[in-house]
């Protein structure tokens, strides 16, 4: 049997990961999307045109590759017609050719769980979490508490009923807040939609990806969001309701642990957080804004401005470590090419100590970033095409990168297009 690689982000989320999966598909028999919701907002750009991708997977474009919605995934139908209708309009049409699958087992977002999450995020006020509103949470709170509904339940004869008693539930929670609402017209979205995807073919991911592995072929799981965002080992409660992690490729597919092969993990040349939440190396000032602006940093789903500032090792040190990270690919390196002085946090100051990891308490009492300034190359790198064209001082930041982190880094991005990555080993 061959092996599940599987690519991530070591971030909080936003790494790139999607431009990578469709640079990577060519290499891949099947891509399987392993976690997370439509909260997830994967960008493409090639041939002129631009794509965002919420929950199909990012391989989608590669003629040759399968593409599973593992059962890992929460799917909002009417977001995922929406989605497909898109890309038939756009001259792609994977249900057509047969290039898309979804899992029996990934659980449905109804429109309750998006009032669910707009109510409680209502009622938190200025201590809410930041949610995308995308009814993720919600989702997830009933798969784990067993009153979920699943993609395999719309083929049966009593899902009418099953709905119906789902959603008494979720309007009671909801009448002990102070929240108006009318469901009438996403509920006529959402049946027309549930008709919709029964038009996609159903399987069991399980049995699926191992039965590709048995086969020879080769699988990558795709992740979404990012290990920092991890419900377990991310900064709770300002996280996603999903392990982001590797280990969530395997309970998110199916597949068992001694199936996992390379682990690839994004990161930015920077970093980037949306919503609430512990950002230690936060820029809330003009240099910020220059990261932003230049980085085109406003989330692909949301809209809303991202949170930037410097890079994290400590953070990105954690996020190897939880994930087995075998290779690293670098993002975003041509945002920094105007600066004379980049900077790097080394470790964090925090309760009187120097320490080189993520602390606990790291929500209730702030570190202090130690950073390590480090020259800038001043050159613009969305040009160039070749590895000997790297200017000498990002080689020299990307070393530096591996030194610390103790893991190479394999591919490097100089722009949002596919062919603006350089395979650096």
């Amino acid at each position: 049997m061959t092996q599940v690689d599987v690519l991530l982000g070591l971030q909080w989320g936003d790494e790139g990961k999607g431009k990578i999966v469709d640079v990577l598909s060519p290499q891949y028999d099947l891509i399987a999307r392993f976690q997370g919701g439509p909260n997830a907002g994967h960008t493409l750009e090639f041939d002129g045109k631009k794509f965002v991708l919420n929950t199909i997977p990012s391989g989608i474009f590669n003629e040759k590759t399968m593409n599973l919605i593992g059962n890992g995934v929460v799917i909002d139908p009417i977001i995922l017609k929406r989605e497909l209708d898109n890309l038939k309009a756009a001259g792609h049409d994977p249900i057509a050719k047969g290039k898309l699958v979804i899992a029996r087992k990934a659980h449905l977002i109804l429109p309750t769980h998006q009032l669910l999450d707009a109510a409680n995020e209502q009622r938190m006020g200025k201590d809410k979490i930041g949610s995308t509103l995308k009814g993720i949470g919600p989702t997830y709170m009933d798969k784990t508490g067993r009153n979920g509904l699943r993609v395999g339940d719309t083929t049966l004869p009593d899902f009418k009923e099953r709905y119906n008693k789902l959603v008494e539930k979720h309007k009671e929670i909801l009448s002990h807040y102070e929240f108006e609402y009318d469901l009438t017209e996403k509920e006529a979205a959402f049946f027309e939609a549930i008709e919709f995807i029964k038009s996609i073919p159903h399987v069991d991911s399980e049995h699926y990806v191992n039965g590709f592995l048995k086969e020879g072929k080769k699988v990558l799981a795709e992740g979404a969001q990012g290990t920092l965002l991890d419900i377990d080992f991310g900064s709770y409660p300002f996280v996603t309701s999903s392990n982001t992690t590797t280990a969530g490729a395997c309970t998110g597919l199916g597949i068992a642990p001694n199936r996992i092969g390379n682990v690839y993990g994004i990161f930015k040349a920077y970093c980037t957080r949306v919503g609430g939440g512990p950002f230690p190396t936060e820029l809330d000032d003009e240099v910020g804004e220059n990261l932003r602006q230049v980085g085109h940093e406003f989330g692909a789903t949301t809209g809303r401005a991202r949170r930037c500032g410097w890079i994290d090792i400590p953070a990105l040190k954690y996020a190897i470590m939880l994930n087995g990270v075998t290779e690293l690919i670098m993002m975003k390196a041509d945002v920094l090419d105007g600066f004379d002085t980049i900077y790097a946090c080394t470790h964090y100051e925090h309760n009187g100590e120097t320490i080189d990891y993520m602390p606990y308490d790291i929500i209730s009492v702030k570190p202090t970033p130690v950073l390590k300034a480090i020259a800038g190359w001043k050159t613009d790198v969305t040009k160039i095409n070749k590895v000997e064209e790297i200017p000498a001082n990002l080689a020299a930041y990307i070393a530096f990168l591996e030194k610390e982190l103790e893991v190479p880094v394999k591919y490097l991005s100089v722009g949002p297009d596919r062919v603006q990555t350089l395979e650096l080993i």
